[in-house]
């Protein structure tokens, strides 16, 4: 059940995503970082919290800032709801505040440049 473990740090996010960065590097794959989407009013008991969000939000930022991916594909800014940037537009919600609806997924899709997967 969410909630019951302390949430994970920032820096051990980000010590993961580098050591995946790295690994798929030695093998000369690109990393392309995305970040991670609001979740402020989801209602699933104990899913959110202030320090969770805090924490999402400095990932977010580092992910827009290190410079660590090949390139990024910035979900949290085409999914916020410009009035309450900690949740999903209401017209992407699925209806659990967490996960994006059909809509949503399109908008995630449509937002990806395809030329990040050429050569």
């Amino acid at each position: 059940m969410p909630g019951k473990s302390p949430p994970v740090k920032t820096e051990e996010l980000v010590a993961g995503y580098l050591q995946i960065i790295a690994r798929a590097h030695a093998h000369g794959i690109r990393v392309i970082g995305a970040t991670i989407l609001p979740f402020a009013v989801a209602t699933e008991q104990g899913y959110y919290s202030v320090e969770k969000d805090n924490i999402r939000q400095a990932v977010n930022e580092w992910v827009r800032t290190s410079k660590a991916f090949d390139a990024i594909i910035d979900f949290d800014e085409i999914m916020r709801d410009p009035s309450y940037p900690n949740s999903l537009r209401g017209e992407y919600d699925g209806g659990d505040h967490l996960h994006p609806n059909s809509a949503g997924y399109r908008a995630m899709g449509e937002a990806i440049d395809l030329r990040l997967f050429s050569d």
